[in-house]
């Protein structure tokens, strides 16, 4: 067990601005972020750090708009470039101010992150005009600069410059390592990290000099405890343990919200959880009617009633409604009998055995759909050896493709199917950071190359029919398997108002939570 101590540049960990309306937070999540570094990983539990810690330009608002975070304002220069002006006085935890040499130096990080350079592909370089001016450029027209600014935290370039008591440069980036930014953090977010324990227990305190004056927040302590087994979740959070959990398990949706002690709170969720099937492992997953029988021996529905209580939407391709590429034509399609057809039209008659692994603290139910899909394929003679195992050992493994058929979840981050098609289905290059979480190793060219089209059509129409083309060759290809769209619930202690500050991203925004007596 690792404990690590927060180094805040040498800055006197102070109490935050004391008022008589301050409150402690007490919260548990089913999992804690695996480091302190925002780049390390493209994940929602670093994402949600980082909202905590630092500040993007820009984020997302309720109704899926813009605003304005670290930037106050931009406004469009040519096709190519889009211009930036920074809020002024906007100190790091360390006290050193922010300026566009930080969000420079955050950007040039960005652009080598394996998880994250698929994302700023399209940026051709970031120009400083003046302290607080910048303009991002892209090769080509881009419609989603705005969008990939909400992944833009800026981080502390002094902070992170120079060496640690090893000789390693501090902005080192080591997926699953030991670096100073691993373990060191000093961001402009509301809350700076005060102590850490991996896997036990994560502290934050209130940033005092936080640029945010109009915020409403008033929590000024935050305990972050993960908890991965739902039940004692649930329990913790009954009994007055905890104040706010996440995520809600089916299975107690209605016992929470019959309970007059705690509020739930919930909304659908653009989150496609999958399995890839890794075709450099098993020759057999070569074989489109194999990986189609697979597709038809798998009941979305029936996981969606029975294993999900109904809390989530059967799915067949990754945009969800309401996305430009989702598809009305493509349906689940369950069909046992013609999934054991097609394995015997492959020479397949008899089965293969393979090796699966999924998370069991990573999404609502991993492991009890990871059995349930075991037994499935059981039916077409696929002889299963499944392995579940915590998030923080999942994800190493996951990016060694450890097994044969893997989990992956994903939520388009920039609300847009082409980010799902970047990260899962394209066909993977470490060069350019595509297809990064593609374990399948699936590759269609084709399904690429209208990929990058719709990365510069900036007609909404055009890309969108751009993008449901994307859909229907990768489902009539059976590139990966759908399983559901997962809804998202969130339970809080009355008078912790958390429906606010939450959203279908799952980032909620806690330096904006309000605690009523």
């Amino acid at each position: 067990m690792k404990r690590t101590a927060t180094i805040l540049a040498g800055a006197v960990l102070g109490l935050s601005a004391m008022t008589l309306q301050a409150e402690t937070l007490k919260m548990a999540y089913d999992s804690d972020p695996i480091s302190l570094d925002p780049h390390e990983q493209l994940s929602g539990g670093m994402l949600q750090l980082s909202h905590m810690t630092f500040d993007p330009l820009v984020r997302w608002d309720r109704d899926m708009g813009f605003e304005p975070r670290l930037a106050e304002k931009w406004e469009r220069v040519d096709d190519l470039t889009m211009r930036f002006h920074l809020r002024k006085g906007v100190k790091f935890h360390s006290g050193n101010e922010m300026t566009t040499k930080d969000v420079e130096f955050t950007f040039n990080r960005l652009k080598t992150s394996p998880d994250y350079k698929g994302i700023f592909a399209a940026f051709s370089g970031l120009n400083v005009i003046d302290e607080y001016t910048f303009d991002l450029v892209t090769e080509k027209p881009y419609p989603l600069i705005i969008n990939n600014a909400t992944y833009i935290f800026p981080m502390d370039s002094q902070f992170y410059s120079g060496e640690d008591e090893n000789g390693n440069p501090k902005d080192m980036l080591v997926k699953f390592g030991d670096s100073f930014a691993s373990q060191n953090i000093s961001g402009t977010g509301p809350y700076k990290v005060t102590y850490r324990e991996q896997g036990i227990r994560l502290e934050f305190d209130r940033n005092a000099d936080y640029w945010d004056k109009e915020s409403k927040g008033n929590v000024d302590k935050i305990v972050y405890t993960p908890i991965k087994e739902a039940p004692t979740r649930v329990a913790a959070l009954l009994s007055g343990d905890v104040d706010f959990i996440m995520p809600v398990p089916p299975a107690d949706l209605k016992r929470i919200d019959s309970t007059d002690k705690v509020d739930l709170v919930t909304m659908p969720g653009t989150r496609i959880i999958t399995f890839q099937m890794n075709q450099n492992r098993v020759e057999a997953f070569k074989d489109v009617r194999v990986r189609q029988a697979i597709v038809h021996a798998i009941n979305q529905e029936g996981i969606a009633k029975k294993i999900m209580r109904g809390f989530a939407t059967p799915a067949a391709q990754m945009s969800p409604e309401g996305y430009l590429g989702y598809n009305a034509a493509l349906k689940p399609r369950y069909d046992l009998k013609k999934a054991k057809q097609l394995m015997a039209d492959a020479g397949y008659a008899d089965g293969f055995a393979i090796t699966m692994m999924a998370p069991n603290n990573r999404y609502v139910n991993d492991a009890k759909i990871a059995q349930a899909v075991a037994g499935m394929l059981a039916k077409i003679n696929i002889t299963v050896d499944l392995k579940t195992m915590p998030k923080a050992q999942y994800w190493p493994t996951f990016d060694e493709r450890a097994a044969d058929i893997m989990m992956i979840g994903w939520h388009a981050d920039t609300e847009d199917s082409n980010n799902f098609f970047e990260f899962l289905s394209a066909c993977p290059d470490t060069t350019t950071g595509l297809g990064q979480y593609n374990s399948g190793n699936y590759c269609n060219p084709e399904a690429d190359k209208l990929m990058a089209q719709a990365n510069v059509e900036t007609d909404p129409a055009k890309r969108a029919e751009m993008m449901q083309q994307i859909e229907q060759i990768l489902y009539d290809d059976a590139a990966f398997i759908p399983l559901h769209w997962q809804n998202l619930a969130w339970g809080a202690r009355k008078g912790v108002d958390i429906a606010p500050v939450v959203n279908k991203m799952n980032f909620p925004y806690l330096g904006d939570l309000v605690i009523n007596k």
